[in-house]
């Protein structure tokens, strides 16, 4: 167990609660049993050391909270929580995008849109905010962030609905691959962070596939467009290999879906013939532009394409995804587990899926301890050793590591 996940000589700031929504509780319960597993583990040191674990707070089973946000037939709803969260630390987590939950509205079945779930989390958050000794939100995918910036007589959503959490209490936002970080300008008194899953995907790409090369010959990274180019930038430095990009040409006359349709990819960058190549972004939406890029690079000669994005939300069905599979044009997709996954996307068989779950337990239980997390943040010095133990050795260490 490493020694960044067990604090022997810090308290927590509070006792520490999960209070998981329903849209989010698979992955909280995975978080939490990690959590319980650090705490084990710190626990004998402790008793080692004569100190009190009640005083702690780590002889408890499991630190979900009982909460719910049941609706009336009209549609309303409340937050209730069942249990005193006086002087507690809550950590609040939510995953606006996860459309699998239903309610009922004068008999009518509506699925829950990320406005359903933003007010759910608002609902919580005021059930608490006046007895718990500090709120931190936990949101993977941040809610509006594709609505960051005004280019024309429009709202910033992302933008308000920051400020808006800020005023009802909330001391820390923790989002995983924002859309465009900036939008952290809206609250810069606050705490907003912003984690990066490079770690876990290197970690889920070499488990799945280890037959490749990490060298400039063998392995290159690519960026889809000009907004991921930092994601490709990082990668391609930690893996010691060249980097491309494409540039979405678009149509600006035109407005379909709410956006100016790509009317062609141009690339950027070194010949990616005969080579592996990884494509970063940080979500497959439609899954339309990454599977123009995944087909430009075929079609240029790549040995493999693999994608890696944050957010798997495929928002128009898998079926092209099954179809560019057998054409060959896609060798495998990687997306984390942070965002809701239908069962029928588990089981394909070019779906690879990243683990989040104990990298928010470590990044809570931090926070918990109010301990640093610049390591978290910037898992460099992880993954260059992970990239040394796999060139080394192949993949049979990787159960010891997180």
């Amino acid at each position: 167990m490493s020694n960044q996940y067990v604090f022997n000589d810090r308290l927590p700031i509070a006792p520490l609660k999960i209070a998981a929504l329903e849209s989010c509780r698979p992955l909280a319960e995975m978080v939490n049993s990690h959590i319980v597993n650090f705490r084990r583990n710190d626990s004998e040191e402790l008793k080692r050391r004569q100190q009190d674990l009640q005083y702690r707070g780590y002889d408890v089973d499991s630190y979900l909270l009982d909460c719910v946000c049941p609706r009336f037939g009209t549609g309303e709803a409340k937050g209730v929580i069942n249990e005193s969260v006086r002087g507690t630390d809550i950590f609040v987590m939510v995953d606006v995008t996860n459309y699998s939950l239903t309610y009922k509205i004068s008999g009518y079945v509506n699925h829950m849109s990320p406005d359903d779930h933003y007010q759910d989390l608002k609902r919580i958050i005021g059930a608490c905010a006046s007895t718990a000794h500090r709120i931190n939100v936990i949101m993977p995918f941040l809610y509006e962030s594709r609505q960051h910036k005004r280019t024309n007589r429009e709202s910033l959503d992302c933008a308000m609905a920051l400020e808006e959490l800020i005023h009802m209490g909330v001391h820390n936002i923790i989002t995983f691959d924002a859309h465009d970080p900036r939008v952290q300008n809206a609250i810069p008194l606050s705490g907003l962070d912003n984690f990066m899953p490079t770690y876990q995907f290197v970690k889920a790409i070499f488990q799945h596939d280890q037959s490749i090369r990490i060298d400039k010959d063998h392995l290159m990274v690519i960026s889809p467009d000009e907004g991921a180019m930092n994601r490709a930038v990082y990668l391609a430095n930690n893996l010691g290999v060249d980097m491309g990009m494409f540039y979405k040409r678009r149509d600006y006359s035109r407005v379909i879906n709410g956006r100016n349709p790509i009317v062609a990819h141009e690339f950027l960058g070194s010949s990616v013939e005969g080579k592996t190549v990884l494509v970063i972004d940080d979500m497959i939406s439609s899954g339309e532009s990454m599977l123009d890029t995944a087909r430009e690079l075929k079609e240029r000669k790549a040995d493999k394409v693999i994608v890696c994005c944050t957010f798997g939300l495929f928002t128009n069905g898998l079926d092209k995804f099954d179809e560019y599979y057998e054409k060959g044009y896609i060798d495998s997709v990687v997306t984390t587990n942070l965002n809701y996954r239908p069962q029928e996307l588990l089981e394909k068989e070019w779906y690879v899926e990243a683990d989040m779950s104990k990298y928010i337990a470590a990044i809570i239980n931090s926070l918990n301890h109010d301990a640093s997390i610049g390591n978290v943040i910037s898992p460099t010095e992880k993954i260059q050793k992970l990239i040394r133990r796999y060139s080394d050795g192949g993949y049979d260490y990787y159960e010891r590591l997180v």
